[in-house]
Protein backbone atom coordinates (compact mmCIF):
# COMPACT_ATOMS: atom_id res chain seq x y z
CA UNK A 1 0.00 0.00 0.00
CA UNK A 2 1.10 3.43 -0.82
CA UNK A 3 1.88 5.96 1.72
CA UNK A 4 -0.55 8.88 2.17
CA UNK A 5 1.04 12.17 0.80
CA UNK A 6 -0.05 15.61 0.67
CA UNK A 7 -2.10 14.86 -2.71
CA UNK A 8 -3.69 11.66 -1.17
CA UNK A 9 -8.09 11.92 -1.80
CA UNK A 10 -8.83 12.34 2.52
CA UNK A 11 -12.33 11.61 2.93
CA UNK A 12 -14.87 10.11 5.92
CA UNK A 13 -15.54 6.33 6.72
CA UNK A 14 -17.78 4.73 8.79
CA UNK A 15 -15.97 2.59 11.73
CA UNK A 16 -16.96 -0.89 11.89
CA UNK A 17 -15.10 -4.24 12.56
CA UNK A 18 -12.85 -4.06 9.63
CA UNK A 19 -11.18 -0.62 10.61
CA UNK A 20 -11.94 -0.74 13.93
CA UNK A 21 -8.26 -2.10 15.30
CA UNK A 22 -6.06 0.37 12.86
CA UNK A 23 -7.98 3.45 13.73
CA UNK A 24 -7.71 2.50 17.36
CA UNK A 25 -3.86 2.27 16.92
CA UNK A 26 -3.90 6.11 15.52
CA UNK A 27 -1.70 8.25 18.01
CA UNK A 28 -0.85 11.81 18.07
CA UNK A 29 2.47 13.35 19.08
CA UNK A 30 3.68 12.54 22.50
CA UNK A 31 3.73 15.65 23.61
CA UNK A 32 -0.29 16.34 22.58
CA UNK A 33 -1.76 13.01 24.28
CA UNK A 34 -2.24 14.67 27.37
CA UNK A 35 -4.87 16.80 25.75
CA UNK A 36 -6.89 13.83 23.96
CA UNK A 37 -8.67 10.67 24.65
CA UNK A 38 -7.91 7.47 22.64
CA UNK A 39 -9.74 6.65 19.73
CA UNK A 40 -10.66 3.68 21.22
CA UNK A 41 -11.77 5.24 24.25
CA UNK A 42 -13.83 7.77 22.38
CA UNK A 43 -15.14 5.38 20.56
CA UNK A 44 -16.31 3.49 23.52
CA UNK A 45 -18.07 6.28 24.37
CA UNK A 46 -19.59 7.24 21.70
CA UNK A 47 -21.40 3.98 22.12
CA UNK A 48 -23.01 4.89 25.63
CA UNK A 49 -24.17 8.30 23.81
CA UNK A 50 -27.00 8.39 21.70
CA UNK A 51 -26.17 11.74 20.03
CA UNK A 52 -22.32 10.58 18.61
CA UNK A 53 -21.45 10.93 14.91
CA UNK A 54 -18.15 9.35 14.86
CA UNK A 55 -16.11 8.84 11.50
CA UNK A 56 -12.23 7.38 10.74
CA UNK A 57 -10.22 9.40 8.37
CA UNK A 58 -8.89 8.19 5.80
CA UNK A 59 -5.99 10.00 3.23
CA UNK A 60 -6.07 7.21 0.10
CA UNK A 61 -6.50 3.85 1.68
CA UNK A 62 -4.78 4.62 4.96
CA UNK A 63 -6.91 5.90 8.16
CA UNK A 64 -5.62 8.55 9.39
CA UNK A 65 -7.54 10.23 12.04
CA UNK A 66 -10.49 10.03 13.83
CA UNK A 67 -13.34 12.50 13.89
CA UNK A 68 -16.77 12.47 16.25
CA UNK A 69 -19.51 14.79 16.56
CA UNK A 70 -21.68 15.37 19.26
CA UNK A 71 -24.89 16.07 17.25
CA UNK A 72 -28.68 15.98 18.74
CA UNK A 73 -30.03 15.31 15.38
CA UNK A 74 -28.48 11.64 15.28
CA UNK A 75 -30.70 11.62 19.45
CA UNK A 76 -34.12 10.69 20.64
CA UNK A 77 -34.72 14.71 21.85
CA UNK A 78 -37.96 16.11 20.65
CA UNK A 79 -36.32 19.41 19.80
CA UNK A 80 -32.52 19.17 18.77
CA UNK A 81 -30.08 21.55 18.46
CA UNK A 82 -29.12 21.67 14.73
CA UNK A 83 -25.52 22.97 15.78
CA UNK A 84 -23.18 20.58 16.74
CA UNK A 85 -20.04 20.06 19.18
CA UNK A 86 -16.99 18.50 17.33
CA UNK A 87 -16.44 16.97 20.74
CA UNK A 88 -13.21 14.41 19.11
CA UNK A 89 -10.77 15.65 16.67
CA UNK A 90 -7.26 14.26 15.85
CA UNK A 91 -4.58 12.85 13.26
CA UNK A 92 -2.08 10.40 13.97
CA UNK A 93 1.25 11.94 14.61
CA UNK A 94 2.81 10.06 11.32
CA UNK A 95 0.23 12.42 9.05
CA UNK A 96 -0.17 15.97 10.96
CA UNK A 97 1.41 18.84 8.45
CA UNK A 98 -0.07 17.18 5.59
CA UNK A 99 -3.47 19.19 5.31
CA UNK A 100 -5.55 15.90 5.92
CA UNK A 101 -6.96 18.21 9.04
CA UNK A 102 -8.28 20.70 7.11
CA UNK A 103 -9.71 18.73 4.37
CA UNK A 104 -11.55 16.13 6.72
CA UNK A 105 -12.70 18.89 8.71
CA UNK A 106 -14.35 20.44 6.12
CA UNK A 107 -15.94 17.41 5.20
CA UNK A 108 -17.64 17.79 9.04
CA UNK A 109 -18.63 21.16 8.54
CA UNK A 110 -20.29 20.30 5.35
CA UNK A 111 -22.18 17.49 7.57
CA UNK A 112 -22.85 20.13 9.34
CA UNK A 113 -24.63 22.08 7.44
CA UNK A 114 -27.22 19.87 5.77
CA UNK A 115 -28.69 20.30 8.99
CA UNK A 116 -31.40 23.02 8.45
CA UNK A 117 -31.54 25.34 10.89
CA UNK A 118 -27.91 25.00 11.40
CA UNK A 119 -25.69 28.19 12.16
CA UNK A 120 -22.36 27.08 13.69
CA UNK A 121 -19.97 24.10 14.74
CA UNK A 122 -19.01 24.51 18.28
CA UNK A 123 -15.45 22.80 19.71
CA UNK A 124 -13.08 23.31 22.53
CA UNK A 125 -9.31 22.58 23.58
CA UNK A 126 -7.58 22.55 26.59
CA UNK A 127 -5.08 25.32 27.86
CA UNK A 128 -1.76 24.52 26.58
CA UNK A 129 -3.22 22.71 23.69
CA UNK A 130 -1.03 25.31 21.13
CA UNK A 131 -1.50 22.91 18.09
CA UNK A 132 -4.98 22.54 18.36
CA UNK A 133 -5.73 26.42 19.56
CA UNK A 134 -3.64 27.05 16.09
CA UNK A 135 -5.27 24.88 13.75
CA UNK A 136 -8.74 25.52 14.80
CA UNK A 137 -8.40 29.57 14.40
CA UNK A 138 -6.29 29.28 11.05
CA UNK A 139 -9.87 27.39 9.42
CA UNK A 140 -11.35 29.80 10.56
CA UNK A 141 -12.71 28.92 14.40
CA UNK A 142 -12.91 32.10 16.57
CA UNK A 143 -13.02 32.45 20.50
CA UNK A 144 -16.92 32.32 21.75
CA UNK A 145 -16.05 33.41 25.49
CA UNK A 146 -17.12 29.78 26.67
CA UNK A 147 -15.26 28.37 29.39
CA UNK A 148 -15.92 24.48 29.84
CA UNK A 149 -16.10 23.82 33.55
CA UNK A 150 -13.78 22.06 35.17
CA UNK A 151 -12.22 19.76 35.82
CA UNK A 152 -11.01 20.39 32.30
CA UNK A 153 -11.80 24.47 32.01
CA UNK A 154 -11.53 24.02 27.95
CA UNK A 155 -11.70 27.21 25.82
CA UNK A 156 -14.46 27.24 23.62
CA UNK A 157 -14.47 27.92 20.00
CA UNK A 158 -16.99 28.92 17.38
CA UNK A 159 -16.88 28.11 13.45
CA UNK A 160 -20.15 30.01 11.67
CA UNK A 161 -21.44 28.09 8.79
Amino acid sequence: MKKPGKNSVVELREIDSDNFKAVSRLRVAPDQQRFIATNDHSIAEAHFSDQAWFRAIYADDTPVGFAMLADELCGTRADPDPNCLLWRFMLDERYQRLGFGTRALEQVVEHVRTHRDAEMLLTSYLPGNVSAANFYRKFGFVPNETRYPAPDDEVGLVYFL
